[in-house]
């Protein structure tokens, strides 16, 4: 078949113009700003340590950048006002205990719990080995010296028909070194290093959640801010999750070197061993059925439920103030 001139020409001006246009290409290409990472602030409820392990080590080895996301830890301490921060717009996310969690919710404050930090909250009962108290039943007629407000005291002397003496917390641990009869309420990751460091023992320990009071350190996000941005929560949650399985089975070395900079009293020691103990307490992963690597972050409803009724029958929790789909959900979680 022969080609007219006119279509030979139309065909080479054609093939020019693909010519300039593929060296114009090449040589200036267009400008592509990738979008902005999207900002999430989280306030923690305590001072960086290493109970945070699992934020700092996703900080650290960039899961949440990788996601897209700009995360800013803000450290905490006794006076952090995670749930007014929350409330107020001033944390995204914020971290918590579930029955703290519960009250403030019942108080109309405008959060959901997302996820767990730990399967179960670390506060404990701290005791002399040679105490001669072994159950809660043996509390009856002693002192401890805990936080008033501990939804876990009224929860004992219901449960058990007890009564004991309540010596408000200073968070010290100088009167438990130099008392052998005191019973302290603890923080089960830390505080025994600082009464080994003191001079003292390894104490022993009576858990909340053997009484069947069995509250989770969650994860709280504003209601609403959590509802205009699904994605990006569930990036945050991804990450997250990611960031413990990291610290938990693989090095640690990251989060420790991000924690000491923003905390300098971090010591390398200090920070062995209370990941140590978050993990022999399987206080992440949880324990028992379904316990494991992909129980982290989990929450369930079913404990959800527990809780509630748990807080209500004690007349902390107003009775029908709040449900479960009030309190949690999963449709965040990985």
């Amino acid at each position: 078949m022969t080609r007219s001139p006119r279509l030979l020409a139309l065909l080479a001006t054609a093939a020019l113009a693909l010519a300039g246009c593929a060296k114009k290409t090449a040589t200036s290409p267009t400008p592509f700003a990738p979008a902005a990472p999207f900002k999430i602030t989280v306030q923690l409820d305590w001072i960086a340590e290493p109970e945070h392990g699992g934020f700092y080590q996703a900080q650290a080895k960039g899961y949440f950048k990788a996601e897209g996301l700009d995360v800013e830890l803000i450290p905490g301490g006794p006076n952090a006002l995670v749930m007014q921060k929350l409330a107020t717009g001033r944390a995204d996310i914020g971290q918590g205990d579930s029955t703290n969690t519960l009250l403030a919710i019942a108080q109309d404050i405008p959060v959901i719990q997302i996820g767990a930090v730990f399967q179960n909250d670390p506060s404990v009962l701290m005791l002399h080995d040679e105490n001669p108290v072994k159950t809660f039943a043996d509390l009856n007629g002693k002192t401890i010296m805990a936080r008033p407000e501990w939804a876990f005291l009224p929860y004992l002397r219901k449960k058990y028909n007890i009564d004991f003496k309540l010596v408000p917390q200073n968070y010290s641990v100088a009167n438990f070194v130099a008392d052998k009869d005191l019973i302290q309420q603890g923080y089960y990751i830390a505080e025994p290093y600082h009464i080994i460091n003191a001079g003292g023992q390894m104490p022993r320990f009576l858990y909340a959640w053997d009484a069947g009071f069995d509250s989770y350190c969650v994860l709280v996000a504003n209601k609403t801010w959590a509802a205009a941005h699904p994605d990006q929560v569930r990036a945050f949650m991804r990450a997250y999750v990611h960031g413990w399985l990291d610290y938990l089975a693989g090095d640690p070395t990251p989060a420790h070197e991000l924690l000491k900079k923003v905390n300098p009293i971090n010591t390398d020691d200090f920070m062995m061993f209370s990941r140590k103990m978050i993990i022999d307490g399987e206080l992440v992963t949880g324990r028992g059925p379904g316990a494991g690597a992909d129980n982290i972050g989990r929450i369930t409803k079913e404990r959800f439920a527990t809780q509630i009724q748990q807080l209500e029958d004690l007349g902390i929790l107003p009775k029908g103030k709040v449900t479960v789909p009030q309190a949690m959900t999963t449709d965040y979680l990985p």
